[in-house]
């Protein structure tokens, strides 16, 4: 198979982790290739250049050559700075970057996806609200892999009613409420529509979209826990 080379590609470091003795296996999103594995050979050297470029969060042009599923990183630049993350911003990055890892297969690209990324990045380093952020992240993500529900009818494929409440049943989608049907999980009709749009400026949509989504994403990410939601919790305990 012939060596493919990738130049100056729009990319940001989701994960690296140190590969024999002096380099590291990088993990990048980038716009057009999606979630790639580099070789940033000799990253690990004190005088190495690539060594203070390689940084989560910050936007990155990457060029990178090689056929397999471990390619080799041939250059990484700042593509234009943006203030670092810290506090509960740090925290709500590395979320996305750990749903990125564990949702994303490899070497599939999403453009949009991409570009929803790196406005929550913006977002976030501007100190806008994370809640919103993270709904409208966690909506973009859900759409891109396909695996988005649908909020605009309900299980018998009939539109939802702004005024009627609503089970949202994982399997099923939103199913119309009856009065033992109580609890965290019944939604309001309007919040729905409102999902369906993408419109989290209610604040009632978007107290409703964060135990939605959390439940939507801890069905796709299975029974290991997300390590960064743990870290978060405990932090808030101290």
């Amino acid at each position: 198979m012939a060596n493919k080379r990738v130049e100056q590609q729009p990319a940001f470091v989701l994960h690296s982790h140190p590969w024999r003795e002096t380099s590291y296996v990088v993990d990048v999103l980038s716009r057009d290739h999606g979630r790639v594995a580099l070789v940033a050979k000799g990253a690990r050297r004190p005088r190495s250049a690539l060594r203070g470029v390689l940084l989560a969060f910050q936007p990155l042009d990457v060029s990178w050559s090689g056929s397999g599923e471990l390619k080799t990183l041939v250059a990484a630049e700042w593509s234009g700075g943006q203030p670092m993350l810290s506090g509960s911003a740090l925290m709500c990055g590395y979320y996305a970057n750990e749903l990125l890892v564990r949702l994303l297969p490899r070497e599939d690209p999403h453009p949009g996806l991409f570009d929803g990324y790196a406005a929550l990045l913006a977002g976030l380093s501007r100190g806008e609200p994370q809640d919103q952020l993270l709904r409208s992240f966690e909506l973009s993500l859900l759409s891109e892999l396909g695996y988005a529900p649908t909020f605009d009818t309900d299980e018998q494929g009939l539109p939802v009613r702004p005024e009627a409440f609503y089970v949202f049943i994982i399997e099923r989608g939103p199913v119309l409420a009856d009065r033992e049907m109580q609890g965290e999980h019944v939604l309001s009709g309007r919040v729905l529509l409102d999902l369906a749009r993408s419109d989290l400026s209610n604040p009632e949509t978007l107290l409703q979209a964060k135990t939605l989504m959390r439940r939507l994403i801890g069905n796709l990410v299975g029974a290991r826990p997300l390590e960064s939601r743990r870290i978060f919790l405990e932090l808030q305990e101290l």
